[in-house]
């Protein structure tokens, strides 16, 4: 960073917590009536973004998370398209970190792309950030996220991202999936939770390692700052306990993004109720599905 440039203080304002009743592009009843754009962008804050791709586009409509440091960006997950032209997702993040620079000048900015897990609705845009300058992808799987974030040697550790005076804390999640991890930033108070926690159908790989994840979730986020639990999809509906089928591509009554750290709660007590019971089990605003 140049010597020039004016440090952000990320750390000792008042937390707010801004409403994120965000009217987001849920796709349209037929392709030939779909305008809304590839991928819509939500500014949280100045320093702080979310984006959600379009679900004509892909049914998954999953969504991602920029967040800007004195040194650095990081982005979570690369949504479920790897055509640029499809979902042109390097270009849209190229005139975010462009517009914030203008905005806050300074050198040798860098890029660091992470991941909630390796699934491939969140992991196919890898491919647009290759050869990209002062960026670094860490991919999604055990060999190359593990290390990088020290779980390999302590799985139930707490890693410490820091972007330039904003410090972003991840730790390993799995259950949905082994690579799963949750991030907690400190600035903004979001609890990102991928496909662990989020409105929508809650895909259980491992019980025994979801039932840990819950527990651990439900305790980290008492020590913290928690504003919004957020996911990285919408499959309710506003209707409690009723979700839109797999693979729909319209959802016009689709339910809000931000969960709470209640709903942590409330997964801890269906993983105690449910003993292990494998099947579909509806609750008010996420269903828990678990394979025999």
């Amino acid at each position: 960073m140049s010597k020039g440039s004016a440090l952000i203080d990320f750390t000792s304002a008042t937390l707010e917590q801004r409403p994120l009743d965000v009217h987001w592009i849920h796709g349209s009843p037929s392709a030939k009536h779909n305008t809304d754009p590839d991928i819509q962008v939500h500014a949280y804050d100045e320093h702080s973004y979310i984006l959600r791709q379009n679900k004509s586009d892909h049914y998954e409509a999953p969504f991602l998370f920029l967040l800007f440091g004195n040194e650095r960006a990081v982005l979570v997950d690369t949504g479920a398209t790897d055509s640029p032209e499809w979902f042109p997702l390097r270009q849209a993040v190229d005139g975010l970190i462009d517009d914030w620079l203008a905005r806050n000048p300074r050198q040798d900015y860098a890029l660091l792309v992470l991941h909630s897990h390796a699934h491939g609705d969140h992991v196919a845009g890898d491919a647009q950030f290759a050869g990209r300058p002062d960026t670094m992808v860490v991919p999604a799987d055990l060999t190359d996220a593990w290390p990088f974030f020290g779980f390999d040697r302590d799985p139930e550790g707490i890693a410490r991202i820091d972007l330039g005076g904003r410090i972003v804390e991840c730790l390993a999640t799995p259950g949905h999936h082994e690579t799963a991890v949750t991030y907690h930033d400190d600035y903004t108070g979001w609890l990102l939770t991928g496909d662990t926690l989020y409105p929508g159908r809650l895909y259980v790989d491992d019980w025994p390692a979801f039932t840990r994840t819950a527990e651990r979730l439900v305790d980290f986020a008492a020590a913290r700052r928690v504003t919004h639990v957020l996911g990285c999809h919408i499959e309710m509906t506003r209707e409690p306990g009723v979700d839109y089928p797999v693979r729909t591509t319209y959802q016009p009554d689709e339910a809000p993004l931000p969960l709470t750290t209640d709903h942590l709660r409330q997964v801890l007590e269906a993983t105690k109720d449910l003993n292990d019971r494998p099947g579909r089990h509806a609750y008010r605003d996420f269903i828990i599905c678990r394979d025999a």
